[in-house]
């Protein structure tokens, strides 16, 4: 299986100097549980810092142990982990908390609902366990994250499916306030480019991307790329494929 893409421009780098990722994990299976916790603390840069068997007991661990990323299950006894993710990714205190959903279905309703409930990242629990890894760091990082086999056509039809998802919130207005260069790389963002991309598409340097990027985040307030991607997607700038 492929391996999550990254962006060389904003890949993490491990310094021993450096706290590591705190990881919440939340299965209903503790036998799963077991076996990413086993897996985590093998690298030095995670630690898991709790553990949680549905949605309720999710949220009340994140807002206990403050962690920098939850893996969250879906389908779980009392609240699903969409529900709690939304629960998390909404809570004021838990700002700096991004979530991965992990699951063994790959139906469109729980990718939608995902990135609806604003979910940093979506994988299937067949990925190899290096790929877990490294998707922790990259959405630790700000990254968005789909799985392989996730592809850009849920995104679309996540924006255009009425029926399956509540009907989003203009987002024109949101964009409205980004100047053109800012507008224009956003369409890139929404199109799939990484930072890399976007600065040899636009002939700029690495770190001029990055920072508009950034700047982007802060003026839509968007926690991460992912939400860039959907808004990009909600407020019409893209609907086809990767720019020439």
């Amino acid at each position: 299986m492929t391996d999550p893409v990254t962006d060389p421009v904003t890949d993490p780098v491990t310094d021993p100097g450096t706290a590591p990722v705190r990881v919440l994990l939340v299965d209903d299976q503790a036998l799963v549980r077991a076996g990413f916790r086993a897996l985590l603390d093998s690298d030095p840069g995670l630690e898991v810092v709790g553990e949680a068997a549905d949605g309720d007991e999710a949220v009340a661990r994140a807002v206990e142990t403050r962690p920098d990323v939850v893996l969250m299950d879906v389908q779980m006894p009392r609240a699903d982990g969409l529900d709690a993710t939304a629960r998390i990714t909404a809570d004021p205190r838990l700002g700096g908390t991004r979530v991965i959903v992990l699951t063994t279905f790959e139906h469109d309703e729980y990718v939608f609902g995902a990135l609806r409930a604003g979910a940093s990242g979506f994988l299937l629990k067949d990925l190899e366990p290096q790929a877990l890894i490294d998707a922790v760091r990259l959405v630790h990082e700000g990254q968005a994250l789909l799985a392989p086999r996730v592809t850009r056509r849920l995104i679309e039809a996540y924006v255009g499916s009425p029926a399956s998802v509540p009907a989003p919130p203009p987002a024109d207005g949101r964009v409205a306030g980004l100047t053109p260069r800012e507008r224009e790389i956003l369409v890139l963002v929404g199109s799939g480019m990484s930072n890399h991309e976007i600065a040899t598409h636009l002939v700029l340097s690495p770190l001029t991307a990055k920072t508009h990027v950034s700047r982007i985040l802060t003026k839509l307030g968007a926690r991460d790329r992912a939400q860039l991607v959907v808004l990009a997607y909600e407020a019409g700038l893209v609907g086809g494929g990767r720019p020439d």
